[in-house]
C-alpha cells in the first residue's frame, strides 16, 4: 500500500515526489511509473542539445514557489538536475511500465492501479503526463513507404544537407528549423497564418532574421493538403494554386501535442469544454486524484516552473486532506548554473 502513486516521470511528476519527500513521506511509500524507458522523456527526444530550456513561458511567472527550481538551463543542465532530485532523494521509478486502469475504492481513500506488470494500492494518485507525449499529426493520410521521410521531432533521424520541409508556426517550428539549418540542411516552413502570434519573440525574430538571410523560406498562408509518394520522397500537395506540388527529402511536422483525453476519461476524470477539470490546487473531481504540470495548466500551456510549483501546491492539499505529513513552505534546491 503505498501513499502516492505519480504517473509520469516528467518534471512535474519528479517534483511531485520531491515535495512528498521534503513533507515527510518516506520515499518507500512514493512511486513512479513511467512508460518511456527513461525520465524527462519530451525534453530528450523534442529538444534540440542546443535549445535553452527556459524557465518562464507565455507570460507565466518563473517564481519558485516550492522544493525545486530552475533557471534559464542547456538541455544537459535541466536532465542532470532532473537526475539529481532523483538520487538525492531515494525516488523509485518504474520504467518501461504503462498505466492500463484506475480503480477507485467507493467506500474508503484508496485506488487500485493495474499496469502491463500488475497492480498497486495507493491512498493518492498524481497524473504528470506531458501532452507532448503524443504529437498532433496531420489529417490527411501518409503514405506507408515514406514513414521514413516523415518526422515529428529532430532527434530520431540525422538529417544534414537535405531539403527539409517544416509544417507548423509555434517555438517548436521555429527551433526546429534553427537547429537543421545549423545541420547544413535546405530549409521551407510552411504555415496556414499570415503572422507567427504563437511564438516568443526570440523564436519569431530568430525565423524571420534566417528568412533574410535565405536560409529558411518561409511560405506563409499555406496548406499542406496531402502527401504523395514521389519516388520514394514526399510529394507535398498544397491548397494554393501557385505552390501545386512539392518534392522534399524530409517533412518534419510541429503541430504540437494533444491532450491524453480518453486515457484521463477511462480513469473517471471530467472535462470542462476541451480541457480537464481541474478545482482546487490541482484536485479534479475523483477525490484523491490530482492533475499537474502542463494538464492543469490550462490552454497556454505550462512551463518547467509551472510544473514545479502545482505540485507543490497539490501536496499541501495532499498533506492536508490525505496523508499525515506537513507541506508548507519551504526553500528552493540548488537549480542548475
Amino acid at each position: 500500500m503505498y501513499d502516492m502513486i505519480v504517473i509520469g516521470a516528467g518534471p512535474a511528476g519528479i517534483s511531485m515526489a520531491s515535495e512528498a519527500c521534503a513533507a515527510g513521506i518516506s520515499p518507500g511509500n512514493i512511486l513512479i511509473l513511467e512508460k518511456a524507458h527513461e525520465h524527462s522523456f519530451s525534453i530528450k527526444k523534442y529538444y534540440p542539445d542546443n535549445k535553452l530550456v527556459t524557465a518562464n513561458y507565455k507570460g507565466f511567472e518563473a517564481a519558485c514557489t516550492g522544493v525545486m527550481c530552475l533557471v534559464d538551463s542547456s538541455k544537459h543542465e535541466t536532465i542532470s538536475y532532473l537526475d539529481r532530485t532523483i538520487r538525492e532523494n531515494s525516488i523509485t521509478v518504474h520504467y518501461e511500465e504503462t498505466v492500463f486502469k484506475i480503480h477507485r475504492e467507493a467506500e474508503e481513500q484508496r485506488f487500485t492501479i493495474t499496469t502491463d506488470r500488475g497492480s498497486y494500492d495507493v491512498t493518492v494518485v498524481v497524473i504528470a503526463i506531458g501532452i507532448l507525449g503524443k504529437p498532433n499529426k496531420p489529417g490527411y493520410r501518409i503514405p506507408p513507404p515514406l514513414k521514413d521521410r516523415i518526422l515529428f521531432d529532430v532527434t530520431t533521424t540525422d538529417v544534414a544537407g537535405a531539403d527539409v520541409l517544416v509544417v507548423g508556426g509555434g517555438d517548436s517550428a521555429s527551433e526546429y528549423c534553427q537547429y537543421l539549418v545549423q545541420k547544413g540542411n535546405r530549409i521551407t516552413l510552411s504555415y496556414r497564418r499570415l503572422d507567427f502570434s504563437r511564438m516568443n519573440d526570440i523564436n519569431r525574430q530568430s525565423i524571420l532574421a534566417l528568412a533574410e538571410r535565405r536560409q529558411v523560406e518561409i511560405l506563409s498562408g499555406s496548406n499542406v493538403t496531402a502527401l504523395t509518394n514521389a519516388s520514394g520522397k514526399p510529394g507535398v500537395v498544397f491548397g494554393e494554386p501557385g505552390l501545386g506540388t512539392r518534392i522534399y527529402d524530409y517533412v518534419l511536422y510541429a503541430l504540437g501535442g494533444t491532450t491524453p483525453r480518453n486515457f484521463l476519461k477511462t480513469i473517471g476524470i471530467e472535462f470542462d469544454g476541451e480541457e480537464p477539470y481541474v478545482q482546487e490546487a490541482h484536485e479534479t473531481n475523483v477525490r484523491g486524484m490530482f492533475l499537474i504540470g502542463d494538464l492543469s495548466a490550462g490552454t497556454k500551456g505550462g512551463s518547467i516552473i509551472w510544473a514545479f510549483n502545482s505540485a507543490n501546491t497539490a501536496m499541501k492539499r495532499i498533506c492536508r486532506e490525505y496523508l499525515r505529513c506537513s507541506a508548507g513552505p519551504s526553500s528552493p534546491k540548488s537549480s542548475p548554473q
